[in-house]
């Protein structure tokens, strides 16, 4: 079973014009509602991968049955802690150029007792998975050390996953973690300097597995990604494909390599699976993540390398 854990559900509304104009009138073409979060996300793409998917993190009484429906509608199954409150909403503008521009809510406070009881759901659920991912920023009230609180109660045997920023990774790194998957962004904000070529990104991957990581997976957008695990690296070139939206790529990637982690797969096969489930989400509006279909069509066109 691979378990991922939402502290943060969101709703994402995606409106599409031809352009964004900052200051002025905007009317939208396009109007699409997603019930998700990033690691709702993995979770779905786990499930369409063929893989054994469970749910869990916290959820709101408002509009909280509207993402049951969701996962029930994709078989993943699920066990939240449920809150007072309303979901947050995201909103995502995507103009003409497939350019990107995110506004995204906070949402409601989480009391000590919930996020303790949270904690508690995933040590009776982590025995009995192969892994566990914790992705996505915290609600309110939650403090950046709350990941590394949950994989302190994740047995050593089960491969975790995290796919965080700043403190949130950082702080779970201490304790140490199977795989973590910055974008190229993210790194550069760890390392504290711009990261310009593969050395760089090897050299900046470096320092996460320094810091408790066993593997980096990171993303460089369109260009694909690189895993490395200190002593063999791999790079995989995306495909070219018509650009609809951005979100959801990022989970995508984790949801493949999480099903061929799972499956016992070679390192090579993991970061070709990550990659082909990237780019097939890209060419999907909103974030409804990649369908079976592109994904496989993808895989047979792309190839791994060593660095």
């Amino acid at each position: 079973m691979i378990l991922s854990i939402c502290p943060n559900p969101s709703i994402d509304c995606t409106m599409e014009l031809e352009q964004l104009n900052v200051g002025k009138m905007n009317r939208i073409n396009n109007k699409l509602l997603t019930y998700s979060g990033k690691a709702l996300n993995v979770a779905i793409g786990v499930s369409r991968l063929g893989g054994d998917s469970f749910a869990t993190g916290f959820m709101f009484e408002n509009d909280g049955s509207l993402f049951c429906q969701r996962l029930d509608n994709e078989r993943v199954k699920y066990s939240f802690v449920w809150n007072k409150g309303s979901v947050r909403v995201n909103y995502k503008i995507v103009d003409n150029r497939s350019m990107l521009t995110e506004i995204n809510d906070k949402g409601e406070v989480v009391s000590e007792d919930k996020q303790q009881e949270l904690v508690s759901l995933v040590k009776s659920l982590a025995p009995n998975s192969n892994v566990v991912v914790m992705s996505g920023s915290l609600p309110k009230g939650v403090e950046d050390d709350y990941y590394q609180k949950i994989v302190k109660e994740i047995p050593k045997g089960v491969k975790t996953i995290v796919d965080a920023e700043g403190n949130k990774l950082l702080n779970a790194l201490k304790e140490g973690v199977y795989m973590v998957k910055p974008n190229l962004v993210e790194l550069e904000n760890i390392v504290g300097s711009t990261l310009k070529n593969r050395q760089d990104f090897l050299k900046g991957s470096y320092k996460l597995l320094d810091k408790g990581a066993e593997n980096v997976l990171l993303s460089l957008g369109g260009e694909g990604a690189i895993l490395t695990n200190g002593t063999n690296s791999y790079f995989c070139k995306s495909a070219n494909v018509a650009v609809n939206s951005t979100v959801g790529a990022s989970d995508s990637m984790i949801a493949a390599v999480s099903v061929m982690t799972e499956r016992g797969e070679s390192v090579e096969e993991m970061l070709k699976c990550a990659v082909a489930a990237g780019t097939a989400s890209v060419t999907t509006p909103g974030t409804n993540l990649f369908y079976r279909d592109k994904y496989e069509e993808i895989y047979s066109k792309i190839f791994v390398e060593k660095l």
